[in-house]
């Protein structure tokens, strides 16, 4: 456990990182501890219980979450071979059907169109979903070239996606159930950027589970045939 200290000093939640509730409860540290010579024991302790300043946004959501993280990962944040970084999963995706699947298996990952393969995060990396944009715009006809050109906007512009509605899982458990694209209507907001919802339960996605962000609308009439959507979780996730 002790060679795990070098990479702690800059989380806030030490103790989730390495599985203690507390000094107190735990016998391998407590011996560890009591073996040293005074000056490492202080280092030590001195590591375990400054944690510096606390952490904000997204960064502090993932901290609160760092117990769900799986073992590997824990782990590798603790000798400081993970970090957290801010970032944002996306994919654009075109309105063909009523039900849009904006993360599939078959998605490979390719620049200005999606930024993950085959509707998972890479071994090592566990996204904090802080937050959800969602954008629609047409593209001057249907290649691939036009289609990543494309200049995305606010869905009051798009009144059959904003009056749908979108749902997000991970490994089959709903992240955020079935819910009006209306909280996607910012553009009076001025202190939210366009078509950014913030979650007030942040939740986690872990590394290799499948992604499902689903939209789902009542109608397409008024729709231009070649409008697309663009989605982007945004948060905190690990990476090297």
């Amino acid at each position: 456990m002790l060679e795990m200290l070098e990479g702690i000093e800059e989380y806030s939640n030490v103790g989730a990182l390495l599985g203690l509730d507390g000094l107190d409860g735990n016998d391998e540290l407590l011996g560890a501890l009591r073996r040293m010579n005074p000056i490492a024991r202080q280092r030590t302790v001195n590591k375990l219980t400054n944690t510096g300043p606390s952490s904000k946004g997204s960064r502090a959501e993932m901290e609160k979450h760092f117990s769900e993280l799986p073992a590997h990962i824990k782990q590798a944040l603790a000798k400081g071979e993970l970090r957290l970084a801010d970032t944002v999963i996306y994919s654009i995706k075109p309105v063909s059907s009523k039900t849009i699947k904006m993360f599939e298996t078959q998605d490979d990952k390719e620049i200005g169109l999606r930024n993950i393969s085959n509707a998972k995060l890479p071994k090592n990396q566990a996204l904090l979903v802080s937050g959800i944009v969602l954008l629609a715009g047409v593209s001057f006809d249907m290649s691939k070239d036009k289609i990543m050109a494309t200049q995305f906007g606010a869905l009051e512009n798009f009144a059959p996606i904003a009056n749908g509605e979108f749902s997000l899982k991970s490994n089959k458990k709903q992240i955020v159930p079935e819910t009006a694209n209306n909280v996607f209507k910012t553009s009076n907001m001025h202190n939210v950027p366009v078509g950014y919802y913030k979650l007030a339960n942040p939740r986690l996605i872990q590394d290799d589970i499948l992604v499902e962000m689903t939209i789902e609308l009542g109608t397409m009439d008024g729709l231009d045939a070649k409008t697309h959507i663009f989605a982007g979780l945004y948060g905190t996730i690990t990476t090297p």
